[in-house]
């Protein structure tokens, strides 16, 4: 018996359905897992996460791994690198956004003993589960988008905000015939 999920993930090419069965809200503390994501999701504004998920490797090559002492001392060498690199999206705003959120998420780091302790503080380290069909931001992904680009962050508006919080797991958004549905 096949498994139901996400209408989003239904009748969709296997790295889509990997993605949401193994990735998309689930619980992430890691810092550097939590870089990626951000790097990932700036970069899908404007574009599908169907391209960003196929461009992921080679975002992750290009980006050195997505170490983020790294990016943050990228200069304009490296920007020129990255924009001849055909295999990821090449748009020098998003290029110099990574770089920026990149010195940010260090600061934020530096603050708060890790990027992960100021991101799940805002849920008061915990999931939040919810679902309400076509929702694109809500109360929290507005204030930490609010936060953000007050401490510098670029391309995290409250809608990339809360695809992150989705991705990342601070937001269990499954629907509720999903297999992954659960409730608070």
């Amino acid at each position: 018996m096949e498994k139901k999920r996400c209408r989003w993930a239904s009748d969709v090419e296997a790295i889509y359905v990997r993605y949401h069965d193994e990735e998309w809200g689930v619980a992430v503390h890691e810092d550097k897992k939590l870089f990626e994501m951000l790097v990932l999701e700036s970069f899908q504004a404007g574009l599908s996460w169907l391209t960003i998920l196929k461009k992921r490797e080679s975002f992750r090559q290009a980006f050195d791994g997505f170490d983020v002492h790294k990016v943050a001392a990228y200069d304009e060498v490296k920007i020129q690198q990255l924009l001849a690199d055909k295999s990821i999206v090449r748009n020098r705003r998003k290029i110099e956004a990574a770089i920026q959120n990149a010195k940010v998420f260090l600061q934020i780091q530096a603050e708060f003993g890790s990027f992960a302790n100021y991101l799940w503080g805002f849920s008061k380290h915990r999931t939040i589960y919810e679902y309400e069909e076509g929702r694109t931001h809500n109360e929290l992904s507005d204030r930490i988008a609010k936060d953000l680009q007050t401490r510098g962050m670029r391309f995290v508006g409250t809608i990339i905000m809360y695809s992150y919080l989705q991705a990342v797991g601070v937001i269990n958004d499954h629907e509720p015939t999903c297999f992954l549905h659960k409730k608070s």
